[in-house]
């Protein structure tokens, strides 16, 4: 059953202008050059038009996946597909894990707060969910291959591919979770403090905290958990293979939307500790950025 006949799910010809167009995301991004305005996270603004961060970053990161899911189970039977190869599916699946951690399972289960998100960083970053959702759903649920003889040969890539992916998605959560240990820290000293004030149980909101990590990644640069973002999605293309242009539009889509942000942090976190504390460390890569 079509949401928006011809659209959603994408008829071929559909699907293929979409995936043009989206190559053509970066532009976008390049108001993210001249300012340091991004209401969310470390950078969220006071503002009368806030939402709750958890809640808004599960609708705003969510879309992705399920649209994927539902191209994988509507595509197929619009062109006459019998049976997608495992490969196809093996990649949604990946896609799939990776959303419902970063979408679903870390906001709402893991976070002990999140700040503020502005409706305008919702609505970006929702249109970002669906439209790539779009792209590599329609790509492995119909217009890309559709036979296992398409995948012949590709054992070795896919498996290479799989190693980085999983390392990057790993790493994405260990350095997720330092940021959060911190949070974690934070609400620990405010309950001790209550106790010894008499107020035991009672609730509140964990007062903002803010470090410089220092473990994992953290020696060497600010932003590792993009990092190693990027590191899954350039496995997640290695598995689809150099023709698969959803996966690759994917990476520069990520790299070019989050750069700014890594910098425009740096810049943040310059400003509230000063340039001695921050030291060497670079933004987001190594010794170079």
């Amino acid at each position: 059953m079509a949401i928006v006949e011809s659209w959603l799910p994408p008829s071929q010809e559909h699907w293929q202008l979409i995936n043009y167009l989206w190559q053509f995301f970066p532009i976008f991004t390049l108001f993210q050059w001249m300012t340091d305005w991004y209401p969310q996270g470390k950078t969220s603004a006071a503002s009368r038009f806030n939402l709750p961060g958890k809640l808004a970053w599960a609708v705003m990161e969510t879309p992705g996946f399920i649209v994927l899911l539902y191209c994988m189970l509507t595509i197929p039977a619009n062109r006459g597909i019998e049976k997608l190869p495992p490969a196809n599916w093996l990649m949604a699946a990946m896609f799939t894990v990776h959303y419902i951690y970063r979408a679903l399972i870390s906001p709402l289960f893991l976070n002990p707060s999140m700040s503020p998100i502005h409706p305008f960083v919702l609505v970006s970053a929702l249109s970002f969910q669906v439209i790539n959702g779009t792209c590599i759903g329609g790509y492995l649920a119909g217009y890309g291959p559709t036979t296992v003889h398409d995948w012949a040969g590709t054992a070795p890539r896919i498996e290479f591919g799989m190693m980085i992916f999983f390392a990057g998605f790993i790493g994405n959560i260990y350095h997720d979770d330092e940021l959060r240990e911190i949070r974690r820290a934070a609400a620990r000293d405010q309950e001790r403090k209550a106790e010894a004030q008499g107020e035991k149980g009672k609730e509140g909101k964990v007062d903002k905290v803010y470090k410089i990590p220092e473990n994992g990644l953290f020696r060497w640069v600010l932003y590792p958990h993009y990092l190693c973002e990027w590191i899954e999605w350039c496995g997640f293309w290695v598995i689809g293979g150099l023709g698969c242009t959803p996966a690759r539009t994917f990476v520069v889509n990520e790299v070019t939307t989050m750069l700014p942000r890594a910098l425009s942090g740096k810049r943040w976190y310059i400003e509230r500790f000063g340039k001695e504390k921050i030291g060497s460390k670079k933004a987001v890569i190594p010794s170079l950025i």
